[in-house]
């Protein structure tokens, strides 16, 4: 069972929800800029500046929330997201190495 904010345990992690996640070109996005950061980055929401309203931004960081990506960490006054790349390198071994890949692919 998810935790109170949403977030569930690795062995809750769905393949088809986490692949869901990142079938959104935005949604992708986010992950794969996260892989440039240092492991166990916190950084805002607003740090991605995607170029959609705040509702939608907040509506991509739920579905990556609830689908086991990114874990919401709160900072008192605001809120900030840490990829869980530990958990998800354990529970789907290689699907992170993939992103870094076809993200690389796509980079000019």
């Amino acid at each position: 069972m998810p935790d109170e904010e949403g977030h569930p345990t690795p062995a809750e992690m769905d393949l088809r929800t986490v692949l869901h996640a990142l079938a959104d070109p935005l949604r992708f996005g986010v992950i794969a800029r996260f892989l440039r950061e240092p492991e166990d980055a916190e950084r805002t929401c607003a740090y991605f500046q995607l170029p959609v309203s705040k509702s939608t931004t907040s509506h991509h960081f739920k579905v990556m929330r609830e689908s086991g990506l990114l874990r919401m960490v709160d900072n008192g006054n605001s809120r900030s997201v840490v990829l869980r790349r530990k958990e998800l390198d354990t529970r789907f071994p290689g699907l992170l190495d993939l992103v870094v890949a076809e993200r690389d692919a796509h980079t000019d």
